[in-house]
């Protein structure tokens, strides 16, 4: 019997690559209207180079591009940079559809409710936050409970004592399927793959279901639960 539904977080609840893009953008314009004298495409792409190198979370990125392009932090440029990035940020940061609306019906069916993230602790609450689901949740298993990310064991493993169930007691629902179905299945969890928030156009995931909107999830528990 299914208890706990354990949720990725960035394309699995909310649009991660969408409010990245957004912030990124709006932090290159706001740094070139306060003086950063290259074009938008070389410092929008220096910092996607750098992310790539560094991690898509890395915290310093407007201040080694701009140390890489100028050789040296200007604060007056990457101040505006900050405050751009947060502000569209803020703006773009929205659950997918149905998210909310599926949450409290599993919630009142009983189920407990878990995030295993590979953001950083502080971001992944802060995410959470602004998009007031941080009550929902009687988890949340970030990159910094155990410095290791999926689809490494460790984080499921912490997050089945953490919720005090059974692998087969829990769904794992994730759009990277090398990471969080692969993950999941090492541990004996079931998986449903969240092919709406899907960026690499996975062909067979893997898993044991296949959601293209997070309210299937519904039926999904009952025919696991045996209610249908």
């Amino acid at each position: 019997m299914i208890k706990a539904i354990i949720f990725d977080l960035d394309n699995t609840l909310v649009d991660f690559m969408l409010l990245k893009t957004r912030a990124v953008d709006a932090a290159v314009y706001a740094m070139i209207d306060a003086g950063l004298n290259v074009s938008f495409e070389v410092a929008r792409d220096k910092i996607y180079e750098i992310y790539n190198k560094e991690g898509i979370e890395y915290q310093l990125v407007f201040d080694k591009m701009l140390t890489e392009l100028l050789g040296e932090v200007d604060y007056k440029i990457i101040s505006s940079g900050i405050v751009a990035y947060r502000t569209a940020r803020g703006a773009a940061l929205t659950p997918y559809p149905n998210v909310i609306p599926t949450l409290i019906e599993l919630i009142k069916m009983g189920l407990k409710l878990a995030v295993v993230s590979d953001a950083p602790k502080r971001e992944a609450w802060l995410r959470l936050s602004y998009l007031k689901l941080q009550h929902m949740f009687d988890v949340v298993i970030t990159f910094d409970d155990t410095k290791q990310r999926k689809p490494s064991a460790e984080p499921f493993n912490l997050v089945l004592k953490k919720l005090e169930l059974n692998p087969e007691e829990c769904l794992m629902v994730g759009d990277w399927a090398e990471r969080d179905v692969v993950g999941a299945k090492s541990v004996g969890m079931k998986t449903v793959f969240a092919r709406y928030g899907d960026t690499f156009n996975t062909q067979n995931p893997g898993s044991d279901y296949d959601i293209n909107c997070i309210s299937e999830l519904i039926n999904i528990v009952k025919k696991e639960n045996k209610l249908i």
